[in-house]
């Protein structure tokens, strides 16, 4: 963080974009940083839409008592007019013990407030999305920075390739490489840790599943678990899964365009089904959805060990294909 002092604080900090990661990123370090000038700043959060000047008057008059403030108002872009000309009257001459920290998305809605901001000597902090592979790259090697290491280009394009392009699951997986290794990062270590793995999601382990290949649904599945994706997507896909072929399955034989209208899928959804459905029983499904409602609420009911929870839907449902199908 290097050192701060009161006066190294922007009193008006403008997070511009809709990349949640950067914009919660940013937000956290703000409030770490006036925290460590003052440990007992007062931090108080608003939503922009819903705020009435009055309300902020206070947050933003000089204090009696002292103290730093930080001031975080959300979704700068729904702020009414009233309100927008009296943060931009106050961002004319701001208190500096006052910091105001506003998240914009940065597109035309609200876009007189990010411009007034700015123009007032706001310090603007990018959070847009990442649109191009060169910010990705980008990314991934300011992420390996900040978690200690260091990182070439094509160690990053090797990272990408291997994780995908969800920003979440990038800094998951570039925190856990930065962990796992000396920290020095070459497309060689990349590859050694994922031995040319591509984006695994809960999907991947849903289809393995439900044609009966357990080893790799739960290779697919302790991969996705290891790279940070959330337990609660995987146990949708493989619900997911289940009620897709069990729908195809009941509406008997048809080419997949002709069943798409009357089952309202897609479908390329439809002909996947048909072909996982082959093996399959009516009973096999039933109990096959049965292992699927037990693992989602054990996942959504906050189960202690949701991996397990997870492998052992994966085992449950692959038994349900082989005992149904005798």
């Amino acid at each position: 963080m290097g050192d701060v002092t009161p006066a190294s604080l922007p009193p008006i900090l403008l997070v511009l974009g809709d990349e949640e990661l950067l914009a919660t990123r940013a937000v956290s370090e703000a409030v770490a940083r006036a925290r460590s000038v003052d440990p007992d700043a007062d931090v108080r959060e608003y939503q922009a839409g819903s705020l009435a000047v009055g309300e902020i008057a206070e947050m933003l008059s000089p204090s009696l008592f002292g103290g730093r403030r930080v001031l975080v108002l959300r979704s700068g872009q729904d702020a009414r007019k009233d309100l927008v000309t009296a943060l931009l009257g106050y961002a004319k001459n701001p208190d500096p013990d006052v910091q105001l920290v506003v998240l914009h998305l940065g597109g035309a809605k609200g876009k007189a407030f990010a411009d007034g901001l700015r123009a007032a000597g706001a310090t603007v902090v990018p959070a847009a999305k990442l649109k191009g592979h060169r910010e990705r790259v980008a990314f991934v090697r300011d992420e390996i920075r900040r978690s200690g290491g260091k990182c070439t280009e094509d160690a990053a394009e090797a990272l990408i390739a291997a994780v995908g392009t969800d920003m979440r699951e990038l800094a998951a997986a570039c925190s856990q490489l930065v962990a796992d290794t000396d920290g020095r990062i070459g497309a060689d270590t990349v590859s050694r840790y994922y031995r040319g793995r591509v984006e695994v999601t809960g999907f991947t382990v849903a289809d393995a599943t439900m044609v009966g290949d357990v080893p790799g649904a739960l290779e697919a599945l302790r991969w996705a678990l290891h790279v940070g994706v959330d337990p609660v997507p995987i146990a949708d896909a493989l619900a997911d899964g289940v009620r897709t072929v069990a729908r195809v399955a009941s509406a008997g034989r048809g080419s997949p365009y002709q069943l798409a209208s009357s089952l309202g899928m897609p479908a390329w959804k439809i002909e996947r089904a048909q072909r996982q459905g082959r093996g399959w029983t009516p009973e096999g499904l039933v109990a096959a959805m049965r292992a699927a409602a037990e693992c989602n609420a054990a996942v959504k009911g906050g189960a202690d060990d949701r991996a397990y929870a997870l492998e052992r839907a994966v085992f449950s449902v692959a038994a349900a294909r082989q005992g149904g199908g005798r």
